[in-house]
């Protein structure tokens, strides 16, 4: 897929500094480069593959996944650049509301709290929620972990279902908060939590490397999917939404579905 007008990190190097993959350009949103082309700031939290993540080529650290693609191919039919910036997922809505970002991919489903403070492109992918523990935990349903250590990520849906079990469900564990994936797993692997609510298409890559793990499928209730959120008021919502529904009739999502859920580890 050609890759003009889209800057995943930064052209000439890039480094982690306090937990941020940091690109050349911080100048703000909506910036303009030398030829004209006007430069979206990209937030996300790149620890949640297959939607994103950091790939590391020949000494160099890059932003891939589902979600950068689309962002790609969004920005291609919009005619702007686009620069991503790497945060821990708890920060990506105050990212918004400060004016550090023009729009978040991140995996993210647009709750009725979160539309509260910003606004939602449309669905774009719809996932399931698992629980991730060690081979033969025992634990197979949400009932299941109670009396248990649950590992969620800060700020994520997951972490509002395991609260919405606790309160609603009347399900006693204790809730672990992280900030990244990658963290509760070896946390679990570790034996210092006993399971984790993870997103099945991210559980998946890590069952893939940690064949020692196992997952159960959480019955949906609520919101569920993935979609492209923006300041509040923003104009980029309805070309945004216009050019994910030609991406939809053209196939091109689903060519990306395939290639990031279902053809990884083929």
């Amino acid at each position: 897929m050609k890759r003009r007008r889209f800057i995943a990190t930064c052209v000439v190097s890039a480094a982690f500094t306090g937990g941020m993959l940091t690109a050349c350009n911080q100048g703000g949103t909506g910036t303009a480069d030398s030829d004209g082309a006007q430069t979206l700031v990209m937030a996300t939290s790149a620890d949640y593959p297959p939607y994103e993540f950091v790939e590391t080529s020949g000494g160099t650290e890059e932003i891939v996944g589902f979600d950068v693609d689309i962002a790609r191919g969004i920005a291609e039919r919009l005619g702007y650049e686009v620069e991503i910036n790497n945060i821990d997922f708890n920060g990506l809505i105050p990212a918004l509301q400060a004016g550090r970002a023009d729009f978040v991919m991140a995996g993210m489903t647009p709750t009725e709290d979160r539309k509260q403070n910003v606004d939602f492109s449309e669905i774009y992918y719809e996932a399931q929620q698992t629980i991730v523990s060690q081979q033969n935990s025992g634990i197979s349903t949400p009932e299941d972990l109670a009396g248990k250590q649950i590992g969620v990520q800060l700020g994520s849906i997951q972490e509002r279902l395991a609260k919405d079990l606790q309160e609603e469900g009347g399900i006693a564990m204790e809730i672990v908060q992280l900030n990244r994936i990658n963290e509760i797993v070896q946390e679990i692997k570790a034996g210092r939590i006993d399971a984790a609510i993870i997103e099945d298409a991210v559980a998946e890559g890590f069952l893939q490397a940690n064949p020692d793990l196992q997952v159960a499928v959480i019955p949906a209730e609520g919101p569920s999917g993935s979609a492209i959120a923006f300041p509040k008021d923003s104009e980029l919502v309805d070309d945004f939404n216009t050019a994910l529904a030609e991406m939809q009739a053209s196939g091109e999502i689903e060519e990306l579905v395939n290639k990031w859920f279902r053809d990884r580890g083929n």
